[in-house]
């Protein structure tokens, strides 16, 4: 088995993380790998935003009303267990990264193509991560729609939707997952 072929087959989705920096030079390497994802019409559709500190407090009050907002709709009443939660997966990632995709109103085939190449370009940063020993998890939900969240980050909801959160560090646990049989994923066709 190759290399390229055992670093997609090992890869995880990572939920608990070291507190050891990321070095620049492999954060660099893995932009380089998502890059170089195909995309139709050679539109590169795709930006990566990364999150400092101040920019990660800014979203904070967001992900404290929809923490709560949650918590109502479980009817748990605050739940501030909950909501302090929510606060750490921000601030506590060794990286947080919003990815956007480029917007296309007037063609929805091309939006669709876009978004396909913004995942493979996520897909090929992720991989380039995992190779180096960092692992993460892309995480989505209402914080990628709401209008603070686009406001924090100064992106126009107009021209870039994002399609989420990138958190990535050096792995504390890989956790084992069960993945169907590739007999029920592939069939050949006559």
């Amino acid at each position: 088995m190759s290399k390229v072929q055992k670093n997609m087959i090992s890869r995880r989705s990572i939920y608990r993380f070291s507190k050891d920096e990321i070095d620049l030079e492999i954060l660099e390497a893995a932009f380089e790998a998502a890059r170089h994802a195909p995309n139709h019409k050679q539109t590169y559709p795709w930006k990566f935003y990364v999150l400092g500190e101040e920019t990660r407090q800014k979203i904070i009050p967001t992900v404290e009303l929809l923490a709560k907002e949650k918590a109502v709709i479980k009817n748990e009443g605050e739940n501030e267990i909950g909501v302090k939660k929510a606060i750490s997966k921000i601030l506590e990632s060794p990286l947080l990264i919003a990815v956007t995709t480029s917007l296309s109103p007037k063609n929805i085939f091309r939006e669709e193509e876009d978004y396909a190449a913004t995942v493979c370009s996520l897909h090929n940063l992720v991989l380039s991560l995992w190779e180096q020993g960092i692992g993460s998890q892309w995480s989505t939900g209402k914080i990628t729609r709401h209008d603070i969240t686009y406001e924090a980050l100064n992106i126009s909801k107009r021209k870039e939707r994002i399609i989420g959160f990138i958190k990535a560090g050096y792995p504390l646990v890989i956790p084992e997952r069960k993945k169907k049989a590739l007999s029920e994923i592939r069939f050949y066709l006559p």
